[in-house]
């Protein structure tokens, strides 16, 4: 028989040989492209290929020579050399030793003994990879160990093994990676998926950093398994010292529960619990936390803080529910004890904005989305988390509907019809004042320790001009519809007009609050209708537009177009006597120009007749180089300009459009290539052209060239004193982020605040005039904080690569405190990713600030 093998390696052929595992008759080899001999059953044959057979019918071996792989199932062995012996069944193979499971993991040795399903044995300076494909990325785990046993194909124990998650070094294979665990012996269990380290220590860049006698951890195969999940460290002045342990129980596929204990030196347990379920057409969750303080006293009392609180807690939820392809609905809500208790425990939660200011928002929702249609359901409570922050004036919105569609119009008029109705009801139980310009006004003011703490701005004078309403009390309600249509045509010389018309319908049903704390005030401000109230606003207009294109090869496509628009409507009624609750945000620019309404909102509609005039210039080469120029501005025709007479949040006024010629407004934008965009958007007075409003700012992302990415925006705002702002407003945000390296990177962001001294000084010149009217206590102090106040910053880098996430951050954010001075609060955050082993966070604050939200002092 060898010397069949020795001709067909001669030809050119490999050996190919079929056993029956285990071997139980006569051998048969054959070469590639002659008839298999099948042996057994097809799913227990043992397939031989090597250059060269060789047979040892004396002692029972089978021995294949020169590049052999012996299949079995869905595993494959291959090797320089592999000894099969047919009386044990145990399979002997060296050099370059290469064993690919049925997972797709790879084990590869100098020399192995394995039984013939290779499920059982022992693997000479073994060396093992697991790859697992995951919804983002790929991960992979590596072992290795001098000798490693197999067990049944269940079990692989390691005798001081290490493993690892990282790449190993294409210059240098022996470098230690950045990080291993070194095991006196691991087990790594196929069955459970569980790997079990025993006496071991881990190692940063081969240098050990900690010790553990036991610990076990998933593989990473494993999406959800029980166990202990990474702690949490906690040291605050308010919380003193604290660990937390979460434990996560895996109930079943579809749900699971973690508890986290967290054990605080200061306060003793906080109790936190997380259910989570998976259902057919969604998931939904619920989180619990709670705590019966032992040093209710490290936090500032009522109405500063919760320091007369034993128990403090919150439950949270999330849902999200998928009704049919067109349907779904769902809810994000919190509840808390108090206003300060998520902050105060570092608890986080996806619902809570922290930019400028600290809310909890709770809504629910259904919405439905059809081919030219939305529909939209919510309901909405938000929790104000700031000690600045009075609940009573924050509202309940319930419920909010929307509905939007569209369709081709009638045959008769083409075009296209859309419909849009709005219903919104809300609930306020105390008016919200505004002084104008902003004033030093507050409610009342409670003292701790010597310092006062004024709370709820609201106004000095309660008449028009001098206080504004943001927030109305009482129940208000609204329900509005518009039906519009509009269709484009464009004639022989390219122009392109555009007529539309539409008509807009709004009920209100007021019920305004005039008692209990300053609601009486509200009628001294403004004559607000008690009862229901309508509105009814039709419109016809015409969209004019006239593009002159050149195209001048490679200088680009030119296109100059001239852009008109006029609209015909009666004048708004009712001006300063309804609520205003989502009409307030209103910004005349480049953007809102050609708006048929330019208001935000549904509570308030532009009337009167008004054309708005202006054109855009735009050029775009073949390199991809684009700029654009607009200009443009809005004039009152006739009627009454919505915009002069402000509502009872002085909407309209300083806007640049209460003027019969409004300011104008421009915009300037040029792309070098798609990666880099600078732009510039300003309003110019309409008297003396002088600037009222400007940002500019550039966007970048270099690469592949450079490894950068920034954006960098001034912004000038002139003074708008019967909004409330008595001073011009001035600052610039930037950020960076730069790769150093594939792996390192730096990163930052600024908040320059050019006009802080302003504020400083005008709340020191209130502050002293309080005093010389009532000489009580300490002579305010004028400390100027300087041109350039540095209000939020932040800086870190890190490095990232397979196996490892490595981020050190420092954070300086201000705090607004109810005196006007900003503190600093300086927070330093490390956190470190083990891939496949955990990550951990450990957050510092450095320095200290005399108060901070509700709590004392901090550090």
């Amino acid at each position: 028989m060898r010397k069949v093998a020795d001709i067909l390696r001669k030809a050119g052929f490999r050996a190919v040989l079929a056993l029956a595992a285990p071997l139980a008759g006569g051998l048969s080899a054959h070469a590639q492209g002659l008839p298999a001999v099948t042996a057994g059953k097809p799913g227990d044959k043992l397939l031989v290929e090597a250059d060269e057979l060789i047979y040892d019918n004396d002692h029972g071996t089978v021995t294949a020579r020169g590049n052999a792989e012996l299949h079995y199932g869905p595993r494959t062995l291959q090797a320089d050399r592999v000894r099969y012996d047919r009386t044990s069944g145990r399979v002997f193979a060296e050099g370059n030793v290469r064993l690919t499971e049925a997972d797709g993991g790879v084990v590869t040795g100098a020399r192995m003994e394995l039984t013939d399903d290779f499920k059982t044995g022992f693997v000479d300076a073994f060396r093992g990879q697991q790859t697992v494909q995951r919804k983002f990325e790929t991960v992979r785990t590596r072992f290795s160990a001098p000798r490693a046993e197999r067990l049944n194909g269940g079990q692989t124990s390691f005798e001081s093994g290490s493993y690892t998650a990282c790449e190993p070094c294409k210059d240098n294979p022996e470098t230690p990676p950045l990080w291993q665990i070194k095991a006196k012996k691991i087990i790594h269990d196929n069955e459970t998926h569980t790997v079990y380290f025993d006496d071991s220590t881990l190692e940063i860049a081969g240098i050990p950093v900690a010790y553990l006698p036991y610990f076990e951890a998933p593989d990473p195969t494993v999406k959800r398994k029980t166990g202990f999940l990474t702690p949490r460290f906690i040291t605050t002045t308010a919380l003193g010292n604290g660990v937390s342990l979460p434990y996560f129980i895996n109930l079943a596929p579809n749900y699971d529960l973690t508890v986290t204990p967290t054990l605080l030196s200061r306060q003793g347990l906080l109790a936190q619990g997380e259910f989570r379920q998976r259902i057919d057409n969604g998931f939904y969750n619920i989180r619990l936390s709670g705590i019966s303080q032992t040093t209710p006293s490290a936090f500032l009392p009522s109405p500063l803080g919760a320091g007369e609180r034993d128990f403090r807690g919150s439950v949270e939820s999330q849902g999200r529910f998928y009704i049919n392809p067109r349907w779904r609905t769902g809810w994000d809500l919190v509840g808390v004890t108090d206003k300060w208790f998520l902050d105060n425990y570092r608890i986080r939660n996806q619902n809570i904005t922290t930019d400028y200011f600290r809310e909890a928002t709770s809504t629910a929702y259904l919405i439905g989305q059809g081919d030219r249609s939305w529909f939209e359901a919510r309901g909405y409570y938000f929790k104000g988390l700031s000690s600045f922050d009075w609940q009573k004036q924050q509202p309940i919105v319930a419920p909010v509907i929307d509905y939007d569609k569209r369709v081709n119009g009638p045959s008769e008029i083409g075009g296209e019809v859309r419909f849009q109705a709005n219903i919104t009801s809300l609930t306020r139980e105390t008016t919200q004042y505004q002084g104008l310009p902003r004033t030093s006004s507050y409610l009342f003011s409670p003292s701790v320790n010597g310092v006062s703490f004024p709370l709820y701005q609201t106004c000095t004078v309660f008449q028009r001009g001098l206080c504004a309403i943001d927030g109305l009390a009482g129940t208000n309600t609204r329900a509005s519809a518009e039906l519009s249509w509009r269709r484009s045509f464009i004639d022989d010389w390219g122009q392109k007009f555009t007529p539309f018309a539409y008509l807009r319908t709004d009920a209100f049903f007021t019920n305004p609050s005039f008692s209990g704390y300053q609601n009486d005030l509200a009628p001294q401000v403004a004559k607000i209708d008690d009862g229901f109230a309508g509105r009814v606003m039709p419109a016809i207009g015409l969209d004019y537009r006239y593009p002159f294109v050149a195209n001048f090869g490679a200088l680009g496509v030119h296109t100059l177009e001239p852009i008109g628009q006029i609209i015909a409507r009666p004048s708004e009624t009712r001006i300063g006597r309804l609520p205003n609750e989502d009409a307030q945000s209103l910004v005349f620019d480049d953007t809102s120009l050609f708006e048929w309404d330019k208001f935000s909102g549904y509570d308030r509609v532009e009337g009167g007749v008004r054309t708005n005039l202006g054109g855009q210039y735009s050029v775009v080469t073949p390199s991809g180089w684009y700029a654009n120029v607009l200009f443009g501005e809005s004039i009152q025709l006739a009627g009454v300009n919505s915009f002069r007479r402000g509502d009872i949040a002085n909407t309209g006024l300083d806007s640049g459009l209460e003027t019969q010629r409004s300011d104008f407004v421009g915009r300037f934008q040029v792309s070098p290539n798609q990666n880099i965009t600078f732009i510039s958007r300003a309003r110019f007075n309409q008297a003396d052209f002088h600037v009222a409003r400007f940002e500019t700012g550039v966007t970048a992302r270099f690469a592949p060239f450079a490894p950068l990415t920034l954006s960098a925006f001034y912004s000038y705002y002139e003074a708008q004193p019967l909004l409330g702002y008595s001073h011009y407003r001035e600052g610039v945000t930037a950020s960076a982020t730069y790769n150093i390296t594939p792996n390192w990177f730096v990163s930052g962001s600024l908040l320059v605040d050019l006009t802080h001294y302003l504020d400083v000084r005008n709340t020191y010149t209130d502050a002293l005039s309080s005093y010389l009217a009532n000489p009580i206590g300490t002579v305010p102090i004028y400390q100027n904080p300087g041109r350039f106040y540095l209000s939020g910053a932040s800086f870190g880098g890190g490095y990232q690569d397979e196996c490892t996430t490595v981020s050190l951050n420092y954070i300086n954010s201000p705090i607004a405190t109810a005196t006007g001075v900003r503190e600093r609060n300086q927070t330093v955050l490390l956190r470190v990713e083990l891939k496949t082993l955990g990550e951990a966070d450990l957050r510092q604050n450095v320095g200290t600030a005399t108060t901070a939200d509700g709590i004392a002092s901090v550090r």
